[in-house]
């Protein structure tokens, strides 16, 4: 048996989540289908993040076993061939076993991305979130983005179906900035819980509408009550950007950002 890590990206907007379903179509049931053709055996792989329905990754990873004698571009280039065009693999590589696409994650980076014209969008619509630029202080948001770095209770921005034993996680990157039209918030933390960043996001936008101060990022830290947060941001703007490894694994460290921006 080989193990073998790959990476990929997905539109979710077609799909129900990446978990597997009965009755549904995900984003893994997809991928196993079209990897269980090349390697002529069924296969099941494991993932670095589950995302939700209508959430994107632009790069998830993946690791799956398998006995057939398949080289990296093989599976790269039959996968593709057997995926549908809102599913593309980017690299593969063969590991050792004690690699674990979940377990052995140091770190995962999403990205939150809001149009923010004063029409919603028409083409853009299922991979962007939709706010009025003319009612957000993006300096604020920026200021309170920075306000969730470092090690925090995140019971506040857990949701309710969240099964973490513990909702302490380390954010070790966390930026908003404009571009042109776009407002992008980018998050790196050691792992996140259920819905953290849109949860996250959803703070910052009270913030931005001036319903909150910036002080309300702490308070809501230390009561570590869903309750008292605000809404959860659409999926639609999220996207799986990022995951990095231990060194000794030698793969490919990409930050691979949503495809219509720089």
């Amino acid at each position: 048996m080989s193990r073998i890590a790959m990476s990929l990206e997905y539109d979710g907007s077609a799909y129900c989540g990446w978990q597997s379903q009965p009755g549904q179509l995900t984003v893994q049931t997809t991928l196993e289908h079209a990897l269980t053709r090349i390697a002529a055996h069924p296969i099941e792989v494991v993932c670095a993040g589950r995302t939700d329905k209508g959430v994107h990754a632009s790069e998830q990873i993946i690791h799956f076993d398998s006995d057939s004698l398949r080289d990296e571009r093989a599976w790269i280039w039959g996968g593709n061939s057997y995926l549908p065009k809102n599913i593309r693999l980017h690299w593969a590589r063969t590991v050792s076993d004690d690699f674990h696409a979940r377990f052995s994650a140091q770190s995962r980076r999403y990205a939150y991305v809001l149009q923010t014209t004063a029409i919603p969008p028409a083409i853009l619509e299922p991979y962007i979130s939709w706010h009025w630029r003319g009612g957000l202080n993006v300096e604020a948001m920026s200021k309170a983005a920075a306000l969730f770095l470092g090690e925090h209770d995140f019971s506040s921005l857990r949701a309710a179906g969240c099964q973490a034993k513990t909702a302490i996680r380390k954010i070790i990157f966390s930026e908003l900035k404009q571009q042109q039209n776009f407002i992008i918030f980018e998050v790196e933390a050691n792992a996140f819980l259920y819905h953290m960043v849109r949860n996250i996001m959803g703070v910052l936008l009270e913030i931005g509408w001036g319903r909150q101060p910036l002080d309300w990022v702490k308070e809501l830290l230390e009561a570590k009550d869903r309750r008292l947060a605000a809404l959860t941001a659409p999926p639609n703007g999220l996207y799986l950007s990022q995951v990095k490894y231990p060194k000794r694994f030698e793969l490919p460290e990409v930050l691979r950002k949503p495809w219509f921006l720089s």
